[in-house]
């Protein structure tokens, strides 16, 4: 691999870099192995030893990354293909609500780790909860952490202490200064791009790169891990940064959609491409587990981070990433376990990224962590076809800004305002904290705009807002939520932003408003409002 790969063994936490010597949760339960039959942790045990643990299954989670619910073949696109993909959807068990516990990449992928809300561990965004035009902001944001913290326990700790050898491979994103890097986090083995990016020195001919986006490389030393590792139960997080920009595919790939006819709602060869590379990686490491005759003892998992972004429309969904409308959280979810899940089945039952942990503890035999909180519930059994979920409802909690509007979004500056959201049911409410701390709370519910109240079973789309002509409904659900936000210690906004201008001279978007000018639900269409907010004032917009 070029330079900028790097691999990594997990030999002793003690040893990791910037370990401290604070007897946290984490270390505490390394130390004790509070996990039932797990008090020796898998690294340190000879293969022998393990002998006793290969009838479980093994676990593969395929991680993609800006992957929406819109962009696979076996959801209806009319022009991205994805073949193998769709396989694994005849082959297992799709879930038709299937969510991310956020809306973009950074918390998700904390939710999916731990297990725990983003109120339990308070990474909320990429970078800061600030991102966007501060004179826009009417209040300050609750301040976010960079990474996940050292002090939670992960599902690769879970796992390792349930005799899993453990495998990281490709994108982590949850270092940082408050974060910890994945040999820290409970993996053993970890393959990663520094920088990143892809590994740029695979070539094909002409300096053109034979894997841009580096989906091969990556899948090739997951393969590499599961066959070293295949004598025992293993863990494989594979964890792509396809197809988040930049967009990059093989030139075969791109060739291949150039001469395609685009659809009426997908046409973009290069974001075809791209996902297409996606693809064949997923049928590459099916290809390996068939190989070694393990295919039928592994639980395998597909998935994505957050929904995809405004290149890609995912109507009928509303929104893109970054946003909580359905169209910045609702994944593709596809989970296939030979004599477990029947092939070829649908679930209507919602389910999050969080469920993942549990379920996975639950298929390796292993106990939740003592002083853990784990929000997820398993679905084995819903992959039996068993049982239903004890749970009535799954949340999401945003306290911040993202800019950028989503394609037939609420705002035409942000991708979101911070947010709280409540799912029950076919029953889904949003909070937005500006209008409820700011505009009169509950006693202006009528007229403030505060909550937005759907049915998705009859609006998957999110047009029709319930929140005034079902109101037993909304109040039923805004309780549940205000509930659980006080359960959570799920923290709002309380401080108005000092800076909030939203009438300074020049604003190009208060002239838009001033002229009447309709709320934009593209990108495009935001441009062209700028523009047409500062015609005839002198403005340049950007």
């Amino acid at each position: 691999m070029g330079k900028n790969a790097q691999t990594r063994l997990h030999r002793s936490s003690a040893n990791a870099p910037g370990h401290e010597a604070t007897m946290t949760r984490r270390t505490l339960f390394r130390a004790a192995g509070l996990f039932a039959g797990g008090a020796a942790l898998a690294r340190w045990l000879p293969a022998a030893a393990l002998a006793t643990t290969r009838r479980k299954p093994n676990i593969v989670l395929i991680f993609a990354d800006d992957l929406g619910w819109k962009d696979v073949g076996y959801q209806g696109s009319d022009f991205i293909e994805t073949p193998c993909i769709d396989r694994l959807a005849r082959e297992g068990m799709v879930f038709s609500a299937s969510y991310a516990a956020a809306g973009n990449c950074v918390p998700s992928r904390a939710c999916l780790l731990s297990g725990a809300y983003t109120p339990r561990h308070h990474v909320y965004a990429v970078g800061s909860t600030d991102r966007g035009p501060k004179n826009l902001m009417r209040m300050i944001p609750v301040p976010n952490k960079s990474g996940l913290s050292n002090d939670m326990v992960t599902m690769a700790d879970a796992l390792k202490a349930a005799g899993y050898v453990t495998g990281h491979f490709g994108k982590w994103h949850l270092g940082g200064p408050d974060g910890a890097e994945p040999v820290q986090q409970g993996f053993d083995v970890s393959f990663t791009f520094g920088d990143g990016k892809a590994d740029k020195t695979a070539t094909g001919g002409k300096g053109v790169s034979a894997d841009p986006k580096g989906v091969i490389s990556l899948t090739r030393k997951a393969c590499e891990f599961i066959e070293q590792n295949n004598d025992r139960p293993f863990f494989c997080y594979l964890a792509h940064y396809a197809i988040h920009t930049p967009i990059e595919h093989r030139p075969e790939s791109l060739a291949k959609f150039k001469e395609k006819k685009p659809g009426a709602q997908h046409g973009d060869p290069a974001y075809a491409a791209c996902t297409y590379d996606l693809d064949a990686s997923v049928g590459m490491l099916v290809g390996k587990l068939k190989e070694l005759g393990l295919e039928d003892n592994t639980l395998l998992v597909f998935t994505s981070d957050n929904g995809g972004t405004q290149k890609s429309s995912q109507e009928p969904l509303r929104g893109n990433k970054g946003g909580y409308y359905e169209g910045g959280i609702r994944e593709p979810f596809i989970v296939r376990w030979p004599g477990v899940v029947k092939p070829g089945t649908t679930c209507d039952v919602p389910v999050i990224n969080q469920d993942l942990f549990p379920t996975f503890l639950a298929a390796a035999g292993g106990t939740v962590p003592k002083g853990a909180v784990l929000d997820g519930e398993s679905i084995v059994p819903l992959l039996k076809g068993t049982d239903g979920l004890k749970r009535q409802a799954i949340f999401w909690h945003f306290p911040g800004y993202l800019n950028n509007p989503v394609i037939r979004g609420r705002d035409p500056v942000f991708r979101t305002r911070p947010v709280s959201v409540i799912r029950k049911g076919d029953w889904k409410l949003l909070l937005y904290h500006e209008e409820w701390q700011l505009d009169g709370g509950r006693d202006t519910i009528a007229t403030n705009n505060a909550v937005e109240l759907y049915n998705l079973r009859d609006d998957i789309g999110e047009r029709n807002n319930l929140a005034n002509t079902n109101p037993a409904k909304r109040d039923e659900l805004l309780d549940d939520l205000l509930a659980w936000m006080k359960s959570t210690n799920a923290l709002m906004p309380a401080e108005k932003n000092p800076g909030y201008a939203p009438h300074a001279p020049g604003e190009p978007r208060e002239k838009a408003r001033q002229a009447g000018t309709r709320l934009p639900e593209t990108r495009a269409q935001a441009k062209s409002a700028r523009k047409a907010a500062a015609a005839g004032s002198g403005i340049t917009s950007s």
